[in-house]
This record gives structure tokens, C-alpha cells and sequence, in this order.
């Protein structure tokens, strides 16, 4: 009689799933208020394969917040490749935040990072760099006062959609943009 084929453990693939799941506990409750036990159930691996791959609850949430950050990072980048190719119409901005709305999971990503940043200094540093990015992507075109403005508007659009069931209409968003960067609406 043959043996049953032993499956191949993959420690990367099983750390990596516990901190996707991480992530997600992050983005649904809170950085607070995740566990090892909601975490090893959301990543479906036994509860010591929490500690195992990671010291300490706040080392677990910290490679959480890393592959959110990253990922924050990665549209960041998008934005700004958008903007320099099409330029910082107020149009242009309505379309790329729309479509990004559209994504839950990625704006509750950014909220929850954002979130976290009121009590870590570490993330606060990097939420404002982000919004100064946004505000430096437009400030070429806008100058700064108007850059800055419409930055912040864009992140209240974020916490908007974050409490609401549908994102900002896009006529709503190019035309308040409009109005915040002082061009005309076409």
C-alpha cells in the first residue's frame, strides 16, 4: 500500500496569508482590535502559526500596515503617471478618484491606515506625505494654496465614501474641484 502524498509545507505562502488576513481583520475592525485568534481563523492556519511567524501582536499588525502601505503607495504612483499623461484637469481628477472609489476594499485600506496614523507617529508621517504628494502632483498646474486645498478635499471624499453607501457622483467631485483649483468647468 502507497502513502498518501505528504503536502509540502510553504512557510512563505503561510506568512503571507497571515498577514493578508491581517490586513483584512485591519480594514474591517480596526488595528485595535485584532487578535491572534481572529487572525489564525481568518488565515484558516492553527492559532500558534501566528507567534511562530511573528513575535509579537504589534510585529504581526506592523507587517499588516506595511503590505497596506504599500499598497496606498502603488495608487499613489498610478495618480501621479495619470496626471503627468493627461494632465490636472479638474475632469481628469473627477474620473481617476471616481474610478478609484469603485474600489471599496482600496479606500478602506487607505482609511484604515489613515485611522491607525492618528495614534502611530510613524503612519501619521506618511499619511501627510501622501497627502502632500497629491497636493505636489497638482501644484504645477494649480499652485500651491489650490494644490494643498484640493488635497485635502480628495481625502474628505475618501472618509465619504468610507461612511456612505456610494461613492461621491463624479459631477459632484469636478465640480467642487473646479471650484477649489479656480478652472473653469467645460
Amino acid at each position: 500500500m502507497q502513502e498518501p502524498e505528504r503536502r509540502r509545507r510553504d512557510p512563505e505562502a503561510r506568512r503571507r496569508a497571515i498577514v493578508e488576513a491581517t490586513a483584512e481583520l485591519i480594514t474591517e475592525v480596526g488595528v485595535d482590535a485584532v487578535t491572534h485568534r481572529m487572525i489564525a481563523s481568518r488565515a484558516a492556519v492553527p492559532l500558534g502559526a501566528t507567534t511562530q511567524y511573528f513575535d509579537t501582536l504589534d510585529d504581526l499588525r506592523a507587517a499588516a500596515l506595511q503590505l497596506m502601505i504599500d499598497h496606498v503607495e502603488e495608487q499613489m504612483e498610478v495618480l501621479r503617471t495619470a496626471l503627468a499623461e493627461r494632465g490636472a484637469s479638474p475632469a481628469v481628477l473627477a474620473e481617476i478618484i471616481h474610478a478609484a472609489l469603485v474600489d471599496a476594499a482600496a479606500v478602506q485600506t487607505d482609511r484604515a491606515v489613515v485611522t491607525a496614523a492618528v495614534r502611530d507617529p510613524q503612519l501619521r508621517a506618511m499619511a501627510r506625505r501622501w497627502s502632500e504628494q497629491v497636493a505636489s502632483f497638482l501644484e504645477p498646474e494649480h499652485g500651491a494654496e489650490r494644490a494643498v486645498a484640493a488635497s485635502v478635499f480628495i481625502d474628505g471624499i475618501l472618509w465619504y465614501t468610507q461612511i456612505n453607501d456610494d461613492p461621491l457622483p463624479q459631477h459632484i467631485i469636478e465640480s467642487a474641484l473646479a471650484g477649489i483649483l479656480g478652472a473653469p468647468i467645460p
